[in-house]
């Protein structure tokens, strides 16, 4: 089989496992994903380092748990200090850039510092968590940072015909209702509705089709492409034909008990409280929204095997290393909750599938404990590069291709919770709004700074309705696991670029959002 020279990293975002037919939905056919998982190894117990887009995609980037590299929420910025996928890539001789998301927020201080600029050089290069910027989109383009600057993706749209300020808001996530009235995506009574844009003008199929151009415009030279779709995450409206690709009917069942809303755990109870919750604990909401959240699936799917097709007609299947994943899950209004913060299987666990070409069989289906932060020295062991130790807190995943093996007695999420109503209604101080799970293979144990656990029983109790965080009969079983946590935990602050009084600012902004609206019914 053909050493591997290239590597294709496609990540998506707010990607919820079980809604890809390959992890067993019933109703959300998936036939392009499914075919990568024949050919390579489908992993069923991955998971993330920090179940929020940004702390997730740093641990990713860096092969470094949360704790480690500091960014623990969204706009917390990666100190440029630390080593990213970009620059172990490039010292292996590999071109690497991104298309579409990365959450990366350049640590500015730091590049004062060094005497370097965010705009050229060195200085971009750190700015960018190390990508080259190919065609990078973060989605999420507010009206106000349109009117500051023109977008990549905004660039492209209003160069085919969308005349607009912001166009990525009045057309790409924005629909015309029945009476012809602009109404925005950020409403998810909107869901129902086609986006303005056409479908081959869609973050989708803009993302897909800079990929193809990148991958040939490369020819022979060795690349290593983060492709990171926007979607499915919010907000959830698809361009047509896929805003009517499902309906109710195919929508499942959500995974939750009345008992479960009588739970008083304080930071459930406080999550469940938020607005997203609240939308996502109406039945109604669900089976309005969900399916949108399938038709942008699917819409990714078939760009995949746009991609796939690309690839191959360009003689590069033979040599180039397929991953694909995501950031995080989606509630969706499981547990009577929405968004993906806690860490529930449907949040914290994700896609995971990898296709080797140097392999001549991969082993299918593998059941091992790994993280996200194993994706790193995967790439580097298959490129025959030494494994960075200093610095890489995962491992491998090559022996797992071929054969099968017990993985890693835990896993390990953690989250930094200062930044959402719960906190505040909670009156956690700033620095105390953390929570940290511990996976075993049958246990999982979510450890809150201040308040008691949350403990599940995976083999009973695999949808995690029933919370043994108090039973008297676990008591042994919760030390050993918080153990587990102990010897784990780094004891250094974990919000390393950015001071206390900076992330109380940050907080308050957050909350005093105006244009940016979450979970809206």
């Amino acid at each position: 089989m053909a050493k591997v020279r290239n590597i294709l990293f496609i990540m998506c975002d707010q990607l919820r496992r079980d809604y890809l037919s390959c992890y067993g939905h019933p109703t959300l056919p998936t036939p392009h994903i499914d075919a990568l998982a024949a050919q390579g190894t489908r992993f069923t117990n991955a998971y993330v380092q920090g179940p929020v887009c940004g702390p997730s995609r740093m641990s990713t980037y860096t092969g470094r748990y949360v704790t480690s590299h500091g960014a623990t929420w969204n706009f917390v910025p990666l100190s440029l200090q630390i080593p990213t996928l970009g620059d172990y890539m490039r010292s292996a001789g590999l071109r690497t850039t991104v298309i579409g998301k990365t959450h990366v927020v350049p640590d500015l201080a730091g590049l004062q510092r060094m005497g370097l600029a965010a705009t050229e050089g060195m200085g971009q290069r750190l700015a960018e968590g190390g990508f080259e910027p190919y065609a990078r989109h973060d989605g999420i383009i507010t009206d106000s940072k349109a009117m500051q600057s023109q977008a990549t993706y905004n660039q492209y749209l209003q160069h085919n015909g969308y005349n607009a300020v912001n166009p990525w808001h009045e057309f790409s996530n924005a629909a015309l209702d029945e009476t012809g009235r602009l109404q925005s995506g950020w409403s998810m009574r909107n869901a129902h509705l086609p986006a303005r844009v056409h479908e081959s003008h869609s973050e989708t199929a803009w993302c897909t089709d800079q990929a193809l151009q990148f991958m040939q415009t490369q020819g022979d030279s060795p690349w290593c492409l983060h492709l990171s779709y926007i979607k499915p995450h919010w907000p959830y409206i698809a361009p047509a034909p896929y805003h009517k690709r499902f309906d109710m009917r195919d929508v499942k069942a959500p995974v939750r008990t009345d008992q479960e809303r009588a739970d008083t755990h304080p930071v459930y109870k406080a999550f469940r409280n938020h607005v997203e919750s609240q939308s996502f604990a109406q039945q109604s909401v669900r089976e309005h929204v969900i399916p949108t959240y399938m038709g942008l699936v699917q819409q990714i799917d078939d760009h995949i095997g746009r991609l796939m097709a690309g690839l191959k007609a360009q003689g590069r299947l033979q040599d180039t290393l397929i991953v694909f994943t995501s950031d995080h899950g989606d509630l969706l209004g499981d547990h009577w909750l929405g968004e993906k913060e806690m860490f529930y299987e449907a949040s914290a666990g994700i896609p995971l599938i990898i296709v080797d070409p140097s392999l001549s069989k991969q082993v299918g289906v593998c059941d091992a404990l790994v993280e996200s932060i194993d994706l790193i020295p995967t790439f580097l062991e298959a490129l025959g590069q030494p494994a960075q130790a200093q610095w890489l807190e995962g491992h491998s995943l090559a022996d797992c291709l071929h054969k099968t093996e017990p993985g890693k007695e835990a896993v390990f999420s953690e989250l930094d919770y200062a930044f959402y109503p719960a906190a505040k209604e909670l009156q956690v101080p700033i620095n105390e709004a953390r929570a940290t799970m511990v996976r075993t293979q049958r246990w999982k144990l979510v450890d809150y700074q201040g308040f008691e656990p949350q403990l599940f029983d995976l083999q009973e109790d695999p949808d995690e309705l029933t919370d043994l965080g108090q039973s008297h009969e676990h008591v042994k079983l919760r030390a050993d696991l918080k153990d587990l946590i102990h010897q784990w935990r780094s004891k250094l602050r974990i919000r390393t670029s950015m001071s206390d009084a900076q992330a109380e600012q940050l907080a308050a902004r957050r909350n005093a959002m105006k244009d940016i609206v979450i979970g809206q019914w």
